[in-house]
C-alpha cells in the first residue's frame, strides 16, 4: 500500500531522518522528519494554476505545535489548541524567510506549507525540522523552487561551537544562532548573544553553513529517487516594445522622485507619475491586447529598482544623498511622558518609536505554556506598528506576523543586557508604538527601549543600539547601505540587522533576497554595522547614558527579604488568612516563594514598611534583653499576658509589674494596655518571661540596674 522512502544520517551527535510515502498522500508532497524523538511533519501544496491578478507569489507558511507531541492536554475551556502562540508564529516566519526568494519569479500559484509538530522529546526543538521537512517536501513536490535549503542552529561555549544544541544545553549558551542557506550561500541568519565579537557571530555563521551540507546532500540523494517532475511554468518575456514605452513616460519621473529626501515628497511624486504612466499606456495599447495594469505595475517596479540600484554603484549616493555608511540625523528624548515609569522618543530620520517602560511585581509576570514546558518570563516587549506611521488608512488590527517577529527581535538584543532577577525583581514590560517609519523601526525599538528601561532606573549592564544594514549586489560590483531607507529595503538585496553594545553582538538578524551572499559581503556588513552602532550609542548618551538612581517615583518599590522556611506557613495563614490581612491592612502585595524569599512590593514607603513591620512580628524570634512594645492580651491572678511580636505573648509575672508589692495584676494594668516590657527568659518550650518594671513606660529606657537597686533597697528596710 504505501511506497515508502527513506533517508538518514548522523549530525550533531544524533540522526537525522527523513522519510516520505506513507503520510498525506494526496499532498503535493509530504515528509516526516526525526531527531532524537523530536517528529514533524511537512507538507506542501500548491494551486494548480496561478491566481489571476498578482503581482507577488502568494505563499502561507504555518507550524504548529501539538500538545499531545509532549503528552500534555491544553489549558482553558475548550481543552483544544487555539490562535496560533508567538513561538509557532516566530518559527512560521523563520521557515518563510528563507525559502520564499527561491521560487520562480515567475511562479504565482498560491501556496501552502503546513508544518506539524507530532513529537517532541524535550530535548530537541522542532523548528529546525520543520525548515529541513519544508525544503525536502518542496523539493520532491515539483514546484518551482530552486532549493533545496538546510536550516542548523548554533550554540557557542568556551570558545567553541556547538551543532544543534539540546534545549538544556542551551541555558549555558552564550550564542543561540539559526542559519538557513543553500549549499553556495547563506539565505537567512536569526541569532541572540552575549555581547560577542562580530568576528566571533560570523565564525558562527560559517560553522552553521557548513555543518548543514550533509542535510542538503540527503535531501537531494532522496529527491534524485523520488521527486516529482517539475511544472510548467508559463513564462512571458516581457513586449520589448512596451518596456521602452514606459521607460519613455516615467524614467524621468522617477528619477525626479528618487531624489526627493522626504519620504512623503517622494511617495506622492512615485505615485504621480506610476499613475500617468498607466493612463498613457494603457490608452495606447489596442482593444485586443493582452497587457494589464498589474504587466505595467511589474514592469515599472523593475524600472524603479534598476534607477535606484544603479545610483548607488555608480555614484556611491543614495536615494535621500546620504554616502553608503552615513546614519541618519538621530534625536533621542527620555522622560517625554509624565506618570509612566519609564519612556523615550527615538527619532531616526523618518523613523520614530515612542518606547515606554512599566515595572511591575512577580504577579506581573507572563505564564508561558509551551509543549517544552511552562515557565513565567518577567521580560515583555511589546511592538505596534499603527497605519498612521506609514502616512496611510487601513482597518487596525489585532498584532500580526511581523508585528510578532519585530517585538521578537527587539527582545533578543536587550535581553542578555538586564539585571538578574534577585538584584532586580521587577516584572519588565516595554510597549513600542512606532509613530514613524522608513526604515528598521524594529532597530529603533531597541534604541528606544534601551532608553525607556535606564529611565525607569533598570540597571542595564550597558545601552543598547541596533541598525539595519542593506545591500546592493550587481555583476560589476556590491554596495553595502548602512540605516537602510524603506525604499532601499524592498529594492535592495538584503535587510541586515544587527543590535549590540559598545563591547559586541546581542542580536542579528539577516535575509537575502538573491543566492549570492558571500563571507566578505557579511563580513563588510558586519564592520560597517559595527561603526554605525557605535555612532548611534554615542548620539543617544547625550540623552541618558546610563541607568537613573533607583526606580521610577510611580514604580512600585520593592523590598526582597528571607524568612525561614518553617515560618511560611505562619505568615501565609490557614486558608491565606494571614496574608491576605497583611495585603489589606498595609496595602502592599506581597510574593512568597517556596525557598523563603518574600518580595514585598507597594506604591510608597509607609505602606512597605507596614508590610515588612507585620511580617517580622510573625517571623522574627525574641532576643533576651531586648526591650519590645506589646499590648495586654489577658490577666490572671499571677500575672498579664503581653502580645509584643507577632502572635507570640509572653509572661509579665506579677511579681514583675512594678517595683512594689502588688496585690492584684488589675491593679497595675488592664487588658488592652498598650506597654514596654524586656525580654528576660525563653525556656526550652518557647515560653517567654517579660518584666515591665525594668522598663521605663515613659521613655522606654532600661532601667534595670536602678530596679534591682530600688528592690533590694525595700527589702534591707
Amino acid at each position: 500500500m504505501f511506497d515508502v522512502k527513506k533517508r538518514e544520517i548522523e549530525w550533531g551527535g544524533r540522526t537525522l531522518s527523513i522519510e516520505t510515502g506513507k503520510v498525506a498522500r494526496q499532498a503535493d508532497a509530504s515528509v516526516i522528519v526525526r531527531y532524537g524523538d523530536t517528529v514533524v511533519m511537512a507538507n506542501v501544496v500548491a494551486a494548480k494554476t496561478p491566481k489571476p491578478g498578482l503581482d507577488f507569489f502568494p505563499l502561507t507558511v504555518n507550524y504548529f505545535e501539538k500538545t499531545y507531541s509532549a503528552g500534555k492536554i491544553p489549558g482553558g475551556f475548550f481543552k483544544r489548541e487555539g490562535r496560533p502562540t508567538e513561538k509557532e508564529t516566530l518559527t512560521a516566519r523563520l521557515i518563510d524567510r528563507p525559502i520564499r526568494p527561491l521560487f520562480h519569479s515567475a511562479f504565482r500559484n498560491e501556496t501552502q506549507v503546513t508544518c506539524t509538530l507530532l513529537s517532541h522529546d524535550g530535548e530537541n526543538n522542532g523548528d529546525i525540522l520543520a525548515m529541513v521537512g519544508t525544503s525536502a517536501a518542496l523539493t520532491l513536490s515539483g514546484i518551482p523552487f530552486m532549493g533545496p535549503i538546510a536550516g542548523a542552529r548554533v550554540g557557542y561555549k568556551d570558545g567553541e561551537f556547538i551543532l544543534n544544541p539540546t534545549l538544556s544545553q542551551m541555558e549555558e549558551q552564550e550564542l543561540d544562532l539559526i542559519v538557513a542557506g543553500t549549499q553556495s550561500s547563506v539565505l537567512m541568519v536569526e541569532s541572540q548573544a552575549r555581547e560577542l565579537p562580530e568576528k566571533t557571530m560570523l565564525d558562527a555563521v560559517t560553522y552553521g553553513h557548513d555543518e548543514m551540507q550533509k542535510v542538503i546532500d540527503m535531501i537531494i540523494d532522496l529527491a534524485e529517487e523520488c521527486a516529482k517532475a517539475p511544472w510548467d511554468i508559463d513564462i512571458q518575456e516581457a513586449d520589448a516594445k512596451l518596456v521602452d514605452n514606459i521607460k519613455k513616460h516615467a524614467e524621468a519621473g522617477l528619477r525626479e522622485a528618487y531624489s526627493l529626501t522626504i519620504k512623503q515628497d517622494r511617495v506622492n511624486k512615485i505615485n504621480e507619475v506610476k499613475a500617468a504612466t498607466k493612463t498613457a499606456i494603457l490608452a495606447d495599447l489596442p482593444e485586443d491586447s493582452e497587457v494589464t495594469e498589474g504587466d505595467i505595475g511589474g514592469l515599472l517596479k523593475k524600472l524603479e529598482s534598476k534607477i535606484v540600484r544603479r545610483q548607488a554603484i555608480e555614484t556611491k549616493k543614495r536615494i535621500d544623498g546620504r554616502g553608503l555608511a552615513d546614519v541618519r540625523g538621530i534625536e533621542c528624548e527620555v522622560g517625554v511622558l509624565p506618570r509612566a515609569h519609564g519612556s523615550a522618543l527615538f527619532t531616526r530620520g523618518e523613523t520614530q518609536a515612542l518606547v515606554v517602560a512599566t515595572l511591575g511585581t512577580s504577579q506581573d509576570e507572563q505564564i508561558i505554556d509551551q509543549v517544552d514546558g511552562d515557565y513565567r518570563e518577567h521580560f515583555m516587549l511589546h511592538y505596534n506598528f499603527p497605519p498612521y506611521s506609514v502616512g496611510e488608512a487601513y482597518p487596525m488590527r489585532p498584532p500580526g506576523r511581523r508585528e510578532i517577529g519585530h517585538g521578537k527581535l527587539a527582545w533578543r538584543s536587550l535581553r542578555e543586557l538586564l539585571p538578574s532577577k534577585d538584584g532586580f525583581p521587577y516584572t519588565i514590560r516595554l510597549v513600542s508604538e512606532i509613530t514613524e517609519s522608513n526604515g528598521s523601526s524594529s532597530m529603533a525599538t531597541v534604541c528606544g527601549s534601551s532608553l525607556a528601561m535606564m529611565d525607569a532606573g533598570v540597571p542595564l549592564t550597558a545601552p543598547c543600539a541596533g541598525i539595519a544594514m542593506g545591500l546592493i549586489k550587481e555583476d560589476d560590483g556590491f554596495v553595502v547601505l548602512s540605516d537602510i531607507l524603506g525604499d532601499e529595503d524592498h529594492l535592495g538585496d538584503m535587510d541586515f540587522k544587527v543590535a549590540g553594545t559598545d563591547q559586541g553582538v546581542t542580536a542579528l538578524q539577516m535575509d537575502i533576497k538573491i543566492d549570492g551572499i558571500t563571507k566578505e559581503i557579511m563580513e563588510v556588513a558586519l564592520n560597517q554595522a559595527q561603526q554605525g552602532r557605535i555612532h548611534i550609542l554615542g548620539e543617544m548618551s547625550k540623552a541618558l547614558s546610563h541607568a537613573r538612581d533607583g526606580v521610577n517615583e510611580n514604580a512600585p518599590k520593592i523590598t526582597t527579604i528571607m524568612i525561614p522556611r518553617d515560618k511560611i506557613r505562619e505568615v501565609i495563614g490557614s486558608g491565606g488568612k494571614v496574608i491576605r490581612e497583611i495585603c489589606e491592612v498595609s496595602g502592599a502585595k506581597v510574593d512568597i516563594e517556596d525557598d523563603g524569599t518574600v518580595r514585598v512590593s507597594a506604591a510608597n514607603e509607609e505602606n512597605s514598611k507596614k508590610a515588612l513591620d507585620m511580617i517580622y512580628g510573625i517571623v522574627a524570634e525574641p532576643e533576651v534583653g531586648t526591650i519590645y512594645e506589646g499590648k495586654v492580651v489577658k490577666i490572671m491572678d499571677f500575672g498579664a499576658f503581653v502580645n509584643f511580636m507577632g502572635a507570640r505573648d509572653g509572661l509579665v509575672h506579677i511579681s514583675e509589674l512594678v517595683n512594689k508589692r502588688v496585690d492584684k495584676v488589675n491593679d497595675v494594668v488592664s487588658e488592652g494596655d498598650v506597654v514596654k516590657v524586656k525580654c528576660l527568659e525563653i525556656d526550652p518550650k518557647g515560653k517567654v518571661r517579660l518584666s515591665m518594671r525594668v522598663v521605663d513606660q515613659e521613655t522606654g529606657e532600661d532601667i534595670t540596674e536602678q530596679a534591682d537597686e530600688a528592690r533590694k533597697a525595700k527589702k534591707s528596710a
